[in-house]
């Protein structure tokens, strides 16, 4: 079990890396802060990779990708926060994104703020998923005063169903995505959600 005096020592350093950084928050390996110019490039990578993008409709050109940029921006300029850039702390290697997102579609259980990410292959497989994840979870509940967190992914997707179900999220349904049309192998979606705890 980690001492007390390493622990001390661990919360001070991630303290100082936010101070030199300008991170919005960090976790013990990653950094989240808002988007940089120089994340337009190797984000656009990420969305034209065929591995990436498994679950999604299509593979995004650069123009989308930074058009996506565009909106993740004006996410953050409506409400506050978003879909945090974040980067490995010991490398300050930008490996794509994870936050929350107001849903764009109309639903029985939204509007939400839908927490999700996309991560590059090469640190898929190492927790960092569900290490940034239960991060934003606490940041959600405990900075942002979020009342409750909502997750959806392709009925398919199991690699990201058992992220969502390790940072805390319960399945509560399935549900027909609004914006697939029908007959597309995606549009049956699971639905997760997790409520802001209670303390009396």
């Amino acid at each position: 079990m980690e001492s007390l005096w390493v622990g001390t020592q661990r919360l001070f350093l991630c303290q100082i890396q936010c101070q030199l950084k300008d991170y919005l928050f960090t976790s013990e390996r990653i950094g989240f802060r808002t988007w940089e110019d120089s994340d337009q490039i190797p984000f656009g990578e990420m969305n034209r990779d065929p591995e990436v993008m498994e679950f999604m409709p299509s593979l995004l050109t650069q123009k989308e990708s930074d058009k996506m940029v565009e909106r993740i921006q004006t996410h953050f300029e409506t409400f506050g926060f978003g879909l945090f850039a974040v980067e490995l702390l010991a490398a300050e290697e930008f490996i794509g994104f994870v936050g929350f997102q107001q849903t764009r579609f109309e639903a029985a259980f939204a509007p939400c703020f839908e927490i999700g990410w996309r991560l590059t292959p090469k640190v898929w497989g190492k927790g960092i998923a569900t290490e940034a994840g239960l991060r934003c979870v606490t940041y959600g509940f405990g900075e942002l005063e979020l009342e409750k967190i909502c997750s959806f992914t392709a009925l398919a997707n199991k690699r990201a169903q058992r992220v969502i179900e390790k940072v805390g999220l319960m399945k509560i349904g399935e549900f027909d995505h609004p914006k697939l049309e029908e007959g597309n192998w995606l549009r049956k979606h699971v639905l997760y959600n997790i409520e802001r705890p209670t303390f009396n």
